[in-house]
């Protein structure tokens, strides 16, 4: 996706990531789905393994390439897959990970509350730093 917006929020959980570049008055949403998106360990007694699904190191560069233009990033999900984004990025892709304005845990909102929610964080965020050409 081209875009001029210099915000952008990501939602990821272990399925897909959506992707909001946004300014004031507009949005532009992206999807991307994980390859592996039924893929679901339990943990069970007496067996080896922590029954966590291994991380889609594909799906993670995917979402990242889709960030790349973003001057300021916010990322957002309700479980651990927001942290191995920015974990991702940070040994990945080093360029971006200056750029990334926090991580969040955040449940399942519908895509106006997560642009309002962006919105909210950056116009707080801009305050603190100077925004990057």
């Amino acid at each position: 996706m081209t875009t001029g917006h210099y915000h952008a929020l990501v939602w990821i959980d272990h399925r897909e990531a959506k992707i909001f570049h946004f300014n004031e008055s507009e949005s532009e949403r992206e999807l991307i789905r994980s390859q592996h998106p039924n893929q679901h360990l339990h943990h069970k007694a007496n067996e080896r393994g922590s029954g966590h699904a291994p991380v889609d190191k594909d799906f993670l560069a995917r979402v990242a390439a889709a960030l790349a233009t973003a001057g300021a990033v916010l990322i957002t999900g309700p479980g651990s897959a927001k942290t191995e984004l920015a974990e991702h990025i940070k040994t990945k892709v080093p360029m971006l990970a200056p750029r990334i304005s926090g991580v969040e845990a955040l449940d399942h909102p519908t895509d106006g509350a997560l642009v309002n929610l962006g919105r909210k964080f950056f116009r707080a965020d801009d305050r603190m730093h100077a925004q990057r050409p």
